[in-house]
Order: C-alpha cells, then structure tokens, then sequence
C-alpha cells in the first residue's frame, strides 16, 4: 500500500518565511552589503573588500569593547544563575504566597529598558538619588571609623569612578534579569512529582542531597535555557547601560553595543559599523551554536548512560 503525503500545510509556515525574511534576512544582507563598501555621504558609496572587515579585527578599541562585553556578560551569568536558583528554592510551592512571588518577580520584566534606565540614574545619584545617597553616608562612616584624611575619604560617585560605574550597571542589570532566571527555574521546580520527595524522605536524605540529585537535574533543560537567554541579552545590552552611563565614566562601560552605534551613528562610520554589527553576529551565533551542541551532547550521553 503506498502512502500518500499532503503537503499543502507548508503553505501555512510560508506567512513566517516571509516575516522572517523581511526582519531578518533582508536587514541581514543589507548589513552585509554595507559591511563590503566605504561611503563619504550623498548616498554614494565604493568598493571596499574586506577591507573594513581588516579594520575592524585590528582595532584596539574593538577589542577592548569586547572585552569589556565579556567580563559584564560572565559576571551577569555568574551572579543572576545562583541568585535566581536561590530564589525559586525559597518560593512557596502552592498557595496564595506563591501567586504574590510570581507577580513580584514578573514585575521587573515590564518595565521598559530606557525605564529601567533612567530609574536607575536617577536612583543612583551621589546627591541625590536614595543607593548614591546610602552609599556615600556609609563610606563617610567607614571613612571616619578608619581616620581617613579628607583627600582619601571613601566616596561613591558613578558619573565619575569606574568602579561605582561598574557596580551599577551590573546591580541593575542583576535586579531587572533575575527574574527571568527565578521564573524559569520555579517552572522547573514546580514540573517535578512529589513521589521523588517522598522517596527522597524515606532514605533520609539530606536538603543538599535533595538539590543535589533530584532537583537540579530535573531544572537542567531550564537553567540550559536560562543561561542562553541571559547570555544573549546582557552579550547585547545596549539601552539600560547607555540610558545610566552613557559609556562613561571615559569608555569603562562603553560595551561592544555601544561603540558600534557611536561608530555608526556618532562618526557615521557606515562601512566599519557594519563590518562590527557582522562579527558581532557571528560571535553570537557561535556562542548560541556552542550552547546547543553542549546540551544535545550531554542529552545523548545521559540517555546512552541510562
């Protein structure tokens, strides 16, 4: 008996080819486009070759703008990952507490990017913002306690410290991200049956053991998911941090996002700033690829174990 096929339901994916194409394909290709070819403005632009490609691996300031990305992005990682775990572990299971916590930390994921922003330049002011203000009278303190003479006084001042510049963008990419974290690792908490606690109960097993061997495994796939998404996000976080520091103090948070668009709006550097925006991609795409690969390898390993 041959088996017929109808394939008159791929007509119903082609609406998503063509939106795809339109967001992304085609703005993709014009990048490209751009990235080959060198323009001095009335829309009249030259062959370049690779050569703004050349310009772009060699330049120290890129490097050092990517740099800089890497460190925010891992430290990101490293702080919200755990944090959020923590988190999800603490929330109640069941009940009307449990439906305020979610609320709670959905909250954060609504507010705009440039909200987030601006709320957090304003709130970390030295004058007076309420984290500028808190900070600055507990360094006076520390500073009296240790006999500090007056032009060694500790102070907090993120317009013009790279230190205090550093401490918050990081504290408000952790407080607005977190979240993201928390809900997925609770989705993941909350998927697992409670036989594997009553089995876990009856051997005696430890609150670390139950983390351990029961509950972190079953929140792999999520935590998988949660990492590639923070890593995406804070790898191309460009309105908080600009909207706070603006780069500065100097470029100690200009990150990879920020001198492109200086690069291409700022100096109108089109060719270089394409040329940046495709390494960009491709370094992402790379890390995204990597992901996948570790964590379809690991399945396949686990499932040839059991």
């Amino acid at each position: 008996m041959t088996k017929t096929y109808n394939n008159k339901a791929w007509f119903l994916v082609l609406p998503v080819l063509f939106l795809v194409a339109m967001n992304a394909v085609i703005p993709l290709m014009t990048v490209v486009n751009y990235s080959l070819q060198e323009t001095f403005g009335d829309n009249l632009f030259f062959w370049a070759g690779t050569a703004n490609y050349e310009a772009v691996l060699s330049s120290e300031r890129f490097h050092t703008a990517l740099l800089r990305q890497f460190i925010f992005t891992f430290t990101i990682l490293a702080i919200e990952i755990p944090l959020g775990v923590a988190i999800a572990l603490a929330m109640p299971k069941s009940g009307p507490w449990a439906s305020v916590c979610l609320v709670l930390m959905a909250l954060p994921l609504l507010i705009p990017w440039n909200v987030v922003g601006a709320m957090w330049n304003i709130f970390s002011l030295p004058d007076i913002g309420l984290l500028g203000w808190s900070l600055n009278s507990l360094a006076g303190a520390i500073s009296s306690l240790l006999n500090l003479p007056p032009d060694q006084a500790l102070t907090f001042n993120y317009t013009n410290q790279i230190g205090s510049a550093w401490f918050v963008v990081i504290l408000m990419d952790v407080w607005h991200w977190t979240s993201l974290v928390v809900l997925l690792a609770y989705a993941g908490l909350r998927s697992i049956d409670d036989a594997y606690y009553r089995a876990a109960k009856i051997d005696g097993a430890s609150r670390w053991a139950v983390f351990r061997y029961i509950q972190l495994p079953k929140m792999r796939q999520v935590l998988i998911i949660a990492v590639l998404l923070r890593f995406i996000d804070s790898f191309i976080v460009y309105t908080e941090p600009f909207v706070l520091t603006g780069g500065g103090p100097g470029n100690a948070t200009t990150f990879l996002s920020i001198d492109l668009v200086k690069s291409a709006l700022g100096e109108f550097n089109l060719g270089y700033a394409a040329a940046m925006s495709v390494i960009y991609f491709l370094i992402s795409l790379f890390v995204c690829w990597l992901f996948y690969t570790l964590m379809t390898q690991s399945d396949a390993k686990r499932e040839y174990e059991q």
